[in-house]
Parts: C-alpha cells; sequence; structure tokens
C-alpha cells in the first residue's frame, strides 16, 4: 500500500502559533502553541517575534517526536506579501526575503513563510504557503478609486474563503471553477468576496463594508479627516480605533457576539437595535456585491465564528435570500484548507505559481537583499 503524505502545518496568530501533523487531509496531531505576551508586547515589527515562535515550533516537533524525515512538505499560512495571487506558491529565498524584509503590512501570519523556509533548508522538505493573506485575484480596473493615487486592495480572508466556497461547489456537484457565489467572512472583522471562474473578482474589506466586533467598516471619509485633525488622535490611535476599538467593541466594551446577544436576552434595546445594524450592513454589503455578475450567483456563504449565531444568520439571509439560496458553515477552517492545498500540489492537481515580484528600484530579489543585509541583522 502506498505511504500517505505527510504534511507540517503552520499558522502564527496574534497570541499563539497553530501546528498541526496532517497524514494527506487528516489531522493526526495539532497543538495550539500560546505566546508568552510578555515577552512579545515591545515586539515593534512582526519580525522581532521570529526567534521565539520558531522556538516554540522546533519545541513542538521535538516534544512530539515528529520523524521530520518522513514529511513530504511543509504548508504556511500565506503572509502579507506583494504581488500574490490565490493558489499554491513554493517558499523560495526570493518569497522568504519580501516576507522579512518587504511585507506589505505587519502581519503575523508572515512568519509562517519564514518559519517553514528555515525548517525546509535544516530538513531538507520543501516548504509552500497556499491562498495567502494578501492574494489578489481581481482585475486590474477593480483596483481604481476615485483619487488616482489610492488604489483598492482586493482580497478578503482568502483562506478560508475559497476553502468554504469548494466545500459549497463540491457540495452542489459543480467545480467550484464553474460557480458564482458570494462568501462571507464573518469573525472579528468582517470581509466579503464575490467569485468567479475560481477568482474573487471583487471583494468588500473590512474597511469598506459593514461594521464588525472590532471594526468601524465604510464610515463618512469627511468624519474620519475631521477625527485625524482634530489634535486628539495620533495615527496609531485613529488606526488602532478603526481596526480595534470600533464595532461592538465601542458601543459595548465587548468583541464576543455572544455577550450581545445575552444584553439582548435580557431585553437590552440598544444592543438589538445596534446588532440588528450590523446584520443589515452585512446584507446591505451582499447586496452590493451581487451586481458583479448581474445578480446571477449559485449561492451566498455565511462563515466564520459569527456564522454560529442563529440571530445574525436569520437576520441577514432574511435580506439577501431573494438574491440566492444561503448556505452556513461556521468558524474559521485555515488549518484543514492548508493541508488540502499542499495535497493539491503533491498529488499534482494544481502547480505552484511563480513568484516574481521585487520593490521598485531593484531589477530582481538578491540586489534587494543584499542592500538589506548590509543593513541589518539576517537570521538563517
Amino acid at each position: 500500500m502506498e505511504k500517505k503524505k505527510k504534511l507540517l502545518i503552520i499558522n502564527p496568530g496574534s497570541t499563539s502559533t497553530k501546528v498541526a501533523l496532517y497524514e494527506e487531509r487528516t489531522p493526526v496531531l495539532e497543538r495550539d502553541l500560546m505566546v508568552d505576551l510578555e515577552k512579545i508586547k515591545d515586539c515593534v515589527r512582526m519580525i522581532d517575534q521570529l526567534q521565539l515562535r520558531l522556538d516554540t515550533v522546533k519545541d513542538f516537533i521535538k516534544e512530539e517526536k515528529i520523524n521530520m524525515s518522513e514529511v513530504d512538505m511543509i504548508v504556511a499560512r500565506g503572509g502579507s506579501i506583494n504581488g500574490v495571487k490565490s493558489g499554491a506558491y513554493m517558499i523560495t529565498e526570493h518569497v522568504e526575503t519580501m516576507l522579512r524584509y518587504a511585507p506589505r503590512s505587519q502581519h503575523v501570519s508572515s512568519l509562517a513563510g519564514i518559519i517553514a523556509y528555515i525548517l525546509g533548508k535544516e530538513y531538507r522538505i520543501p516548504s509552500m504557503f497556499y491562498d495567502g493573506v494578501s492574494a489578489d485575484d481581481a482585475d486590474e480596473i477593480m483596483h481604481y478609486t476615485g483619487i488616482p493615487e489610492v488604489k483598492r486592495f482586493v482580497t478578503s480572508h482568502c483562506l478560508n474563503s475559497k476553502m468554504v466556497a469548494r466545500e459549497i461547489a463540491e457540495e452542489m456537484g459543480k467545480k467550484y471553477e464553474d460557480c458564482n457565489m458570494i462568501t462571507v467572512h464573518m469573525g472579528g472583522g468582517i470581509t466579503m468576496a464575490f467569485h468567479s471562474g475560481g477568482r474573487m473578482i471583487d471583494t468588500l474589506l473590512d474597511d469598506a463594508g459593514p461594521m464588525s466586533p472590532q471594526r468601524a467598516g465604510r464610515i463618512p471619509v469627511t468624519d474620519v479627516i475631521n477625527m485625524c485633525y482634530s489634535g486628539r488622535y495620533s495615527k496609531e490611535e485613529m488606526a488602532h480605533k478603526m481596526r480595534g476599538n470600533s464595532g461592538l467593541v465601542a458601543y459595548f466594551g465587548v468583541h464576543d457576539a455572544r455577550s450581545v446577544e445575552k444584553m439582548i436576552a435580557q431585553g437590552d434595546e440598544k444592543a438589538k437595535m445596534i446588532y440588528w445594524y450590523m446584520a443589515y450592513q452585512i446584507a446591505k454589503g451582499i447586496g452590493e456585491l451581487s451586481v458583479c455578475n448581474s445578480g446571477k450567483m449559485d449561492c451566498i456563504i455565511l462563515t466564520g465564528g459569527l456564522a454560529y449565531s442563529e440571530m445574525l444568520v436569520k437576520w441577514i439571509s432574511d435580506r439577501v435570500s431573494f438574491l440566492a439560496p444561503v448556505k452556513v458553515i461556521p468558524g474559521e477552517h485555515e488549518m484543514q484548507a492548508l493541508a488540502n492545498g499542499g495535497m493539491r500540489v503533491l498529488l499534482n492537481e494544481e502547480l505552484p505559481k511563480e513568484y516574481t515580484w521585487v520593490p521598485e528600484g531593484y531589477s530582481d530579489y538578491k540586489e534587494f537583499l543584499e542592500a538589506c543585509i548590509q543593513k541589518s541583522d539576517y537570521v538563517e
């Protein structure tokens, strides 16, 4: 009998690093490695956490006695990196350089690819990432705005969104690439995407759509300008207010929707009004994206942690079910999505894309890397 493929999955989050060993598409070992918050509280850049995160993964491998010679692929969550589309990319020195020295943002997921590259070199195992955080499949026209200097970033919780879209397509007896559907990822931030032809062709990011438990969503820009120049907030404070201290947190001091639902159950009319309005905004965003294919679509998928809420799902479904059937897949499925992507590559069902992006002013990544090494320490 042919030996089953083994994959090591790495997925860092803000307070922990999720790691798992899969046999093909089945998890055989999963751990959530908590991070000592005292040790990372002064880390300004995500790269400052690298050694700590790397050590915890190495300790996991040692403690669980994982035979790395039996691992066929290391699969990392795709970090915040410029110039990628959805799908698979092998983690080369070029990719690792851009994750380390030219990340699109200080998103801790970028550490996954760096850790995978280091382990891959040490154990001589190929490493890859899949459906990265910054994957952007949209046509050029979709990036324009009313201000020429400002370009849209067109993505939407790519990893989980495409995973549930594939799952529902299979359930309907169709190929994902042949479907038209909207995914709504509802977590601390809420993002949406219209999928067509195997791509997310347009999206609403968490700063352009509904409010969420922690984020403001789309709000009147004139008021934001006035707040920015009021003298009451620094740039960092405004950024945190918009993407961490808004939404349900701003109104009720909680980011857990279950707490808001308890308030509603106890007769809190304001909690009911705000929670209902969040559902209304989500429904309105779905309506906005429905024009991507002139209203023609196979289904609408609600996913993420908030999709466990029967109250929220009903309020949304009541307003959008006339557009298409509403499917619900609650929770996040990132580890499974990474394992599935790794298997597609190992079975040659999908070919990895070639990563080519380099910062402006450099002829290739090696020239950029040399410049970076001269300016800072480079950890092998």
